[in-house]
């Protein structure tokens, strides 16, 4: 079929009519009021020929004259892409010969330079195009109106522009609209001087309310009024920018992300979730909590499969709520001004009662308090006693995860991921590895406060450098010593393709340069590591390979990681010595305090990564239990493929085995929900349950003299060339630039050991990215927004550690 008319097509017709041309006939099937108008399909295009007889035909049958020619791409439109401007539409076409023309130009338009580029931004490997020609309107006025405000998200507004005449100028941006948001259940006031009136508002949020309620998803409407009031409706499209509106619960409520905390803004999958609940039910019943076993941690929810955690309760309660934003602070600016505006609303007024249950507090706190105090101060008094431990601790938390054997069944082994998986690490002490962090945590953070007025922030940072006992930090040095051991084979592991390098490793086929050593220790490893969902480096090592033919540009010893590790402790030595001298001579008693703080810092708070590297064992082996239980779904045909299983939940997943249920459909769904959801950009900090991003409703930043505004992470100063970076797999960082990021976890930190300096839109002065680039003696900026659309690959920048500013240098 090479022609259709719009009254034909339904919405299941995107693969003939196009995503705008199916939109526009169920908008008809729904009884709203569309131009009349048909289709010239896929088929058509693909055919490489206009129909030209069947073409003219239909425009006389339309009644000629004037018309619209419109694209319509099979990935326009939809859900996941609206494809907003990327093809070409022509207006006021007339007669048989501009109509053929106008439809071919249209055509050619789904290869234009830009239209490529937006399918490849957004995954979609190809597309056809069908050309949508509809009877011309006259409008007197035109506009878009969306039925969600698309900067907030708030689902709870509906926002219209408007101008005379055709709304092109509005779409193009070349005309200030008459703009209107109208909030759900206020009155629809109109602007004074403006295009539209009461009457005209009230039918476009009608409109807009039918259309959404149809599409069942907040839309994206194109409209006109003719001359003698009526209201046309030119196409409707889904919101494709909205972040996942949280869980109704019919209260307004109010979510903060955690994921940036451990630098993880990538999607968790249904299975990495589910896992996380499985450990935390098993440490809440060690320490005598009483939890809900089907949900321990009903607050922590998964939207767009990132970690939120419900603030609400704590917010409504009136001896809590006033510390909330103080205590946000290493959560960055942003999401501390967010919160303290929400504290100020009315909908999170105080309420009585406790956020928790009293009695689980105080026993947890009876069973912890005393084991803590003593164990913390004996971690103090004997540091190299409390590495000790803290080493044997992790080695016997991996000696006692013991899986199931190779006989096993699939409920065998989702019986032991969810009850005994995490014995070994959700003790209370975390088998005693607990309280040397704890103590090293303490010793690194006490000398600021002792400090104060006595010592900068950036002579504090540097007492921190090239700290020894992290195990991040000892990985990556390794990883450099496998970069040395490749020069040999320099051409071989800097000409080859990281994918094709992991495939010939595996083959057995590579030289040998250390990495079966590395793997076996570090192979739990990798960028969102504590997602089950998303494999480790033993299993995909390529971003290793890639990491290595990037150490391999290293030229100058004084650049190479390990020289600027020995560097950075150095001077650390030398920054305890001056501010002994000079604490001890201002402030005898506490400089005391803070110089003994500051020399157990060098011993043990290069521990604080050790606790999550001890829970890695458990995350692997529950992978490979997963895997294999996979396998067996799949082979009854109830999953695709193995990894299927990371779609599911934990009990979907033994749900599946007991009752043979097909899930097909489901893990389809959620698996595209994930792959959508890995290439957003951006993830609000706090969330309202209407789907309002706090900081957008904040005053934009301001760009003074080419400076952004971050908060410091790592102090020092750094001039080099921006290197952005989305995702570390295959991502290289050439020595002396500086690597410019949404967030970064310890499968980032490779890249720091050819960087000059760091900058990331998210993060916490606590996280692993500023402590390993504190480490390294690098700055760091953190919570700099839209720092990766703001900055450019090549660009020459300035980074401001102290200050927490990045300047973008004129050139």
């Amino acid at each position: 079929m090479k022609l259709i008319w719009l009254s034909d097509i339904n919405g299941s017709m995107v693969d003939l009519a196009g995503g705008k041309g199916a939109g526009l006939g169920e908008m008809i099937k729904a009884g709203e009021r569309v131009p009349d108008g048909f289709c010239l399909t896929v088929e058509s295009h693909r055919s490489g020929e206009v129909p030209e007889q069947e073409l003219i035909a239909a425009y006389e049958r339309l009644g000629g004259g004037r018309v619209a020619v419109r694209s319509s791409a099979t990935a326009e439109d939809l859900p996941e892409a609206s494809f907003a401007g990327q093809q070409d539409t022509y207006l006021n076409v007339e007669g048989a010969g501009d109509l053929i023309d106008a439809v071919r130009r249209c055509w050619n338009s789904l290869y234009t330079e830009r239209a490529v580029a937006y399918r490849a931004a957004a995954g979609i490997d190809d597309a056809a195009m069908a050309v949508v020609v509809q009877r011309m309107i006259d409008p007197a006025v035109a506009g878009v109106l969306f039925t969600a405000n698309p900067i907030t998200g708030c689902r709870t507004e509906t926002v219209i522009d408007a101008a005379p005449g055709l709304g092109t100028a509005i779409v193009d941006g070349t005309v200030v609209p008459d703009h209107h948001v109208l909030g759900r259940g206020m009155p629809a006031v109109p602007n004074p001087g403006g295009c539209l009136d009461t009457d005209q508002l009230e039918r476009l949020r009608a409109a807009g309310s039918r259309l959404q309620e149809h599409f069942g998803s907040p839309q994206d409407v194109e409209w006109a009024i003719d001359a003698e009031g009526t209201l046309w409706l030119l196409q409707s499209r889904p919101i494709t920018t909205l972040f996942p509106q949280p869980p109704d619960t019919g209260d307004t409520r109010l979510y903060l992300e955690m994921g940036h905390m451990q630098g993880m803004l990538r999607p968790c999958t249904p299975m990495g979730f589910s896992l996380i609940k499985v450990g935390a039910a098993q440490w809440f019943g060690a320490v005598g909590a009483k939890v809900d076993p089907r949900d321990p941690m009903p607050r922590l929810v998964p939207i767009g499969g990132r970690l939120y955690v419900d603030l609400t309760d704590f917010m409504r309660n009136k001896s809590m709520r006033k510390q909330i934003a103080t205590s946000l602070e290493i959560y960055g600016p942003g999401v501390q001004d967010a919160v303290a505006r929400m504290i100020e609303d009315s909908r999170f007024a105080p309420r009585p009662g406790l956020p928790f249950r009293l009695g689980s507090v105080l026993r947890g706190t009876f069973r912890l308090l005393p084991s803590g105090i003593a164990g913390t101060a004996s971690c103090l008094a004997n540091p190299a006693l409390a590495r000790a431990r803290a080493y044997r601790g992790t080695a016997e938390i991996k000696r006692l995860i013991t899986p199931p054997d190779e006989s096993a069944t699939a409920a065998e082994r989702l019986r032991w991921v969810a009850e005994d998986s995490h014995r070994a690490i959700m003790s209370p002490d975390m088998n005693g590895v607990v309280w040397p962090l704890a103590a090293g945590m303490i010793s690194g953070m006490l000398p600021a406060a002792l400090l104060k007025g006595v010592a900068t922030n950036e002579e504090l940072d540097a007492v921190l450098g090239g700290m020894p006992y992290n195990v991040t930090t000892d990985m990556d040095l390794k990883l450099w010593g496998l970069a040395v051991r490749a020069r040999e084979h320099r051409e071989l592991f800097s000409g080859t393709p990281p994918e094709e390098l992991a495939a010939r490793y595996f083959a057995g086929e590579l030289p040998d340069i250390g990495m079966a050593d590395f793997l076996d220790r570090y192979g739990m490893r990798a960028a969102a590591e504590i997602d089950v969902g998303v494999p480790h480096w033993d299993e995909d090592p390529a971003p290793l390979f890639g990491t290595i033919a990037n150490y391999l540009r290293v030229d100058d010893p004084a650049s190479a990681p390990d020289a600027r590790f020995r560097a950075a402790a150095a001077k650390a030595e030398r920054m305890i010595e001056t501010l002994t001298r000079r604490a001890r001579a201002r402030r005898p008693v506490r400089g005391r305090l803070a110089v003994f703080f500051m020399r157990r810092s060098r011993q043990l708070t290069g521990l604080r990564e050790l606790g999550k590297f001890a829970w890695l064992p458990a995350i692997q082996a529950c992978r490979r239990q997963l895997l294999l239980a996979g396998a067996e779904l799949a082979d009854r045909g109830r999953l695709a493929r193995a990894d299927d299983i990371m779609f599911l939940t934990l009990d979907e997943a033994r749900a599946a085995v007991r009752d043979g249920s097909d899930l097909l459909e489901l893990v389809a769904t959620r698996r595209a929900e994930h792959e959508r959801e890995l290439r957003r950009r951006t993830v609000p900090g706090a969330l309202l349950s209407d789907g309002t991003d706090v900081a957008a409703l904040a005053p934009p930043q301001e760009v003074v003299d080419g400076v952004l505004a971050g908060m410091s992470g790592a102090a020092g100063r750094a001039t080099g060339r921006a290197r952005v970076i989305l995702d570390p797999a295959g991502a290289r960082v050439e020595p002396g630039e500086i690597l410019v990021a949404p967030t970064t976890d310890p499968g980032w930190t490779p890249l720091f050991m050819t960087a000059a300096g760091l900058v990331t839109e998210t993060g916490s002065p606590v996280a692993h990215g500023p402590t390993v680039a504190r480490e390294y003696g690098i700055p760091a900026v953190i919570c700099v927004r839209d720092a990766t659309t703001e900055i450019r690959t090549g660009q020459l920048i300035t980074v401001d550690g102290t200050a927490g500013t990045v300047r973008v240098e004129p050139e």
